[in-house]
């Protein structure tokens, strides 16, 4: 393995334009996985692999220890409308100090500098161990991704999750539930004063959770936030529906868990049956005074809460999100990441991580 910085970044480029040239969608990310293993076999880790899951251990690894995840996704998006180049050629716009290339940003270039630090801090003394896993079905929270991987890894305390986010840490993460709503009445004849319309009763709902607020408020994220996003009632125009079925995205904060959220909800609508798809993708948040946060802000890093939703919803431990890069141009046309971005996530990793005692 290096420790030359100035090598770990352009093996990290070369590393990032491999893996823009090879389509690595969500469920389909074999050949972008075959990369990641071959490159830290080459680096001179020993990776392991569970389906498109491949993650390596720093080879001091001590049981009695803290351990330290770094995590960051291997698969894409479809590219949306709207490129004006091919998303799958990596383009070089010197002019512009641009990397172009669908996962560029999101997430291939927190992939590749967390590779690299992974690289030099395995022959780094540290106070703790340290694991790097490059996860799969992350845009798509499947069940195949870092869940499946979790019962596998060694128990992990700690873990920073590379994401666009400017090398600025997101402390906390918002949740996310999607609740099938039905809202029953009984049927009648539109010309006459006959039978409960479900409609009019859903509508009574939607407006509770239009202005519904919970006790308690996240200091980092915020409240709750309740949009009614689909509604679906009747058969034909005179007929009195005796069902409205809606439904309700659900960001969560980490003030309460999903399954209280939940329950909330359920007791402000309680003429409405609420049914989660799935209570898995839950808030997450990350103690202010931990050691990993107190070292960013230190080194002129600025904590925030990020809306958006990452496979730290699936961790049942501390996270903390930070990455290179601008969530602005993720799931974008003509995505891209300035190579220098590379390089100053790959500094302030090394940087982050050196002297870290957790």
């Amino acid at each position: 393995m290096t420790t030359d910085q100035d090598e770990l970044y352009y093996m990290a480029i070369d590393l990032l334009t491999e893996l823009i040239a090879t389509p690595s969608l969500s469920r389909d990310e074999t050949k972008a996985a075959d990369i990641v293993e071959t490159w830290l076999h080459q680096a001179g880790a020993l990776p392991k692999r569970n389906g498109n899951n491949v993650w390596a251990i720093a080879p001091d690894f001590d049981p009695a220890r803290h351990t330290l995840l770094l995590n960051s996704h291997i698969d894409t998006v479809k590219p949306v409308e709207g490129w004006t180049r091919d998303p799958f050629s990596p383009t070089d716009d010197p002019a512009e100090e641009r990397l172009y290339g669908l996962g560029s940003n999101d997430a291939g270039a927190s992939l590749v500098s967390l590779l690299a630090t992974f690289v030099y801090m395995s022959q780094q003394k540290r106070t703790y161990n340290l694991v790097m896993l490059a996860s799969a079905e992350e845009e798509v929270s499947g069940r195949n991704g870092i869940e499946s991987v979790i019962p596998i890894l060694p128990p992990i305390d700690v873990a920073i999750v590379g994401e666009p986010t400017g090398m600025h840490p997101a402390v906390a993460e918002k949740g996310l539930m999607v609740l099938d709503c039905v809202a029953t009445g009984v049927a009648g004849h539109a010309a006459r004063n006959e039978g409960v319309n479900a409609i009019y009763k859903a509508f009574d709902a939607i407006n509770t959770l239009r202005s519904l607020t919970f006790p308690k408020v996240s200091p980092t994220l915020g409240p709750v936030k309740i949009s009614v996003t689909q509604i679906e009632a009747g058969t034909q125009h005179n007929v009195v529906p005796d069902t409205c079925r809606f439904v309700a995205d659900v960001r969560t904060t980490d003030a309460y868990s999903n399954i209280e959220t939940l329950q909330l909800m359920r007791d402000a609508i309680p003429e409405c049956t609420l049914t989660p798809r799935s209570t898995r993708l839950n808030p997450s948040s990350i103690a202010a005074d931990h050691p990993i946060v107190e070292r960013l802000t230190m080194m002129g890093r600025t904590p925030f809460g990020s809306p958006t939703l990452s496979d730290q919803a699936l961790m049942p431990w501390p996270s903390v999100k930070c990455g290179p890069g601008d969530s602005a141009r993720s799931h974008t046309p003509d995505e891209y990441i300035h190579p220098k971005e590379i390089r100053e996530a790959i500094s302030i990793y090394i940087r982050l991580l050196s002297g870290l005692n957790i």
